[in-house]
Parts: C-alpha cells; structure tokens; sequence
C-alpha cells in the first residue's frame, strides 16, 4: 500500500473564516500563567475551562506557548498540556506557541506531535521557534551544552530534519532512513496500514526577521509576537510577505500576530490587572522571576524611574478596557498591521478574568453563544469550581 502524501496541509488546517463582525479570525494563546496565592493546578483548570469557552464561542484555535523556570508560567511541556486539553475538547485547533526546536530533538517532537494528531486527527497544529523560552542558564540545562548559539543557527537544518521525520521521507542511504517517527506515516506502509491524512502543518514563530524570512522563503505560515516585540511587528510583516514562496503548504502568505489583550467590565480594573502582569515582567526582566502578583501589590510597589519607564513602554502594546475599547484596538491593529489572524492572550491575577476577558470580547465581536447554559459562564469576581478564593 502506498503511503499517503504528507507534504500538504488542507488550506482550512491553516487558513479560517471571520466569526461574527470580526475582521479576522480571532484565536488564544495560553501562558498558563500562575497568580500569587494559586497553584500550578487552578492555572491548569483555567485552561481547561478556557479551551472550552474558546470552542463554544469561535475562536479558532488554541495554542500554548513553551517557557522554562519561571514560576508564574505553568506551560513547560506544551505537548502533555495539549494531550490534556485534546481530552476536553472536540473541535477547536490546539498547538504550540510555539515548541522551541532547539531545546528538542527533531525526533522528539515528531512523535509528540504525531501522537497529538493521533489524538486529535486534524486538530493540531505545531508552531515552532527557535529562542530558548527561558535564560541561558535554564537552556543550557534542557540542551545539556554551554553552545547557545550553535542551537539557533542550526535553525534550518533542524526544520528540515523535523519535517522529514514528521513526512518519513529521508532519502535512501541517509542515516536516518530507517528511523521512523511513530505514530506516523510508517504505519501506512506496514501490512495492513492505515493512516491518517492528517500532518500537522508547521508555523515558524518568531519575534524579529529571522523567522519571517524563513517562514516566508519555505511557503509557511508565520506567527509574530507582537505582544512583545510590537515595534518589529511591520517590519517583520513586511520581510515574510516579499520574501514568501508559493509551496505546497501555501499559495499566498498567512500571517497571524500575538496579541496582549484583556477586556473587563470595568476599565479601572483592566489597568490595575495589567499594571499587575507589569510588575511580573519587571522582576522577570531583572532576574527576579515569580508568580503574577495580585493588583495591590502592584500597587503598593514603588517602581523606579527606569522600571516606570519599562512599564509605561510595556503596557503601551497591551489593548485593555471595556469589550469596546478592546474591540476598536484590535480593529485598528488589524488594519495596520494587515495581520490575517490575531492571537490573543490576556494576562492576569485571577483566572476568572481571564475566562470573562474572552467571553466579553467574543460578545463584543457577536461570536455565537452555542454551548454553555447562561449559569456555566464565567462571571468576573465570582470564583469558578477549582479555583480558591481569591
């Protein structure tokens, strides 16, 4: 039996439609982040609950984004997050946002992600990057070598690898011809084999030119982090988009952004959750690591003139406010940046305001409201099952 062909996406595995009167399609992206007072577990519950409501509301797909030994991110291994949210979900693209390649071996991540697909057939999505997620010291550790730099200009050569592994197309006499990536398309060839059509199709993740220009030279779709590099956002836009190639994954570019946002109720209590989610990158910055702080702490704390001038800088990229507010902040990001999806993630103290965050900007946007009774929405202030009071 002939093994089916991998090297293509199906166009609607990266490509979707606007719900409602968004402009474009609207997606998460979870940091799984871990609020003063809350363990690793509340996060993780919030995350199942979220994937939920994401899922009922329209967005399109949900992705969880790899960093290491900072204590207020909970998404260290975005495969067994993944696998655990596959289990609560049943139509929403779940991914990475991203793997970084170079912490894994191409191998690794092939049967991981093949196993995802295997879990959830034409559901994920595997978005790769290539900085550590985390400090040197941490990357040294996953990578077990002091040659940082060998891991992000062996980039290419990597992707490469991982892509044959993930297609199980090495070319005969390679010294990896007889290493297969299982579950995978091996198991078509074997007698009596059957397998899926399904491959998850590769995102190149990246915060500068690097990526753009590779995603766009291979026909990938690209994902920008805009919720931390906004002023390279066009720029890198720009580079992907001249630089793009017609492939068998893509006849025109994609490109999604990352997106900082969160909507509230109130405006006051949108300024007081991100200057909270400032405070947390403040000390992240100045390797001081720790859970997200609560609002009052944040308050209480005394910033210095170069730490306010950090945080003025920092929270200038975040759209926060009422479900309006966030609504025209989005609208006006998405048309200069001429992004064909926005990612969004909203950083906060307590999970319930996260949850409450999308629920107000899918109403905002009239996403459709199929699936949870009016009783089972989450509702700002009141805590959830598995989450402690606040």
């Amino acid at each position: 039996m002939a093994a089916p062909d991998h090297t293509t996406s199906e166009p609607d595995e990266i490509r979707a439609e606007a719900q409602g009167t968004a402009q474009v399609p609207l997606s998460v992206l979870d940091l799984v982040t871990v609020g003063a007072g809350r363990t690793a577990t509340d996060a993780l519950r919030t995350s199942v609950k979220l994937s939920r409501l994401a899922e009922d509301r329209g967005f399109h797909r949900y992705w969880v984004a790899e960093h290491h030994s900072m204590p207020g991110v909970a998404s260290t291994s975005p495969a067994v997050i993944l696998a655990h949210l596959a289990a609560h979900t049943t139509r929403i693209r779940l991914g990475s946002g991203g793997v970084m390649l170079p912490n894994h071996a191409p191998l690794i991540i092939a049967e991981q992600f093949g196993t995802l697909e295997a879990m959830a057939p034409g559901r994920i999505d595997l978005g790769l990057g290539r900085a550590p997620g985390t400090d040197g010291a941490t990357a040294a550790a996953l990578r077990r070598t002091d040659r940082l730099n060998e891991g992000a200009d062996d980039f290419p050569e990597q992707l490469a690898e991982l892509t044959r592994f993930l297609d199980d197309d090495f070319p005969p006499g390679h010294r990896y011809a007889r290493i297969h990536a299982v579950p995978g398309p091996i198991q078509a060839t074997s007698p009596g084999g059957v397998q899926s059509p399904h491959r998850p199709p590769i995102w190149l993740l990246g915060s500068s030119g690097f990526s753009a220009r590779l995603a766009g030279t291979l026909g990938l779709p690209f994902a920008f982090a805009h919720h931390f590099s906004a002023q390279n956002t066009i720029p890198a836009l720009d580079l992907y988009r001249e630089s793009f190639r017609p492939s068998a994954v893509l006849d025109s570019p994609y490109a999604l952004i990352g997106v900082s946002a969160l909507a509230t109720d109130d405006e006051k209590e949108a300024r007081r959750q991100i200057m909270a989610a400032a405070l947390n990158m403040v000390r992240l910055r100045t390797g001081r690591p720790g859970l997200v702080p609560t609002p009052e702490e944040a308050e209480a704390y005394e910033f210095s003139p170069m730490e306010r001038d950090f945080v003025d800088s920092w929270n200038s990229n975040v759209i926060h406010g009422t479900a309006d507010e966030v609504r025209s902040g989005l609208d006006d990001l998405q048309k200069r940046t001429g992004a064909d999806e926005m990612m969004l993630t909203a950083v906060a103290h307590n999970g319930d305001l996260r949850l409450r965050s999308y629920e107000l900007i899918a109403d905002a946007y009239r996403f459709p409201t199929a699936g949870k009774p009016e009783a089972d929405k989450p509702q700002a202030g009141k805590p959830q099952p598995g989450e402690p009071q606040a």
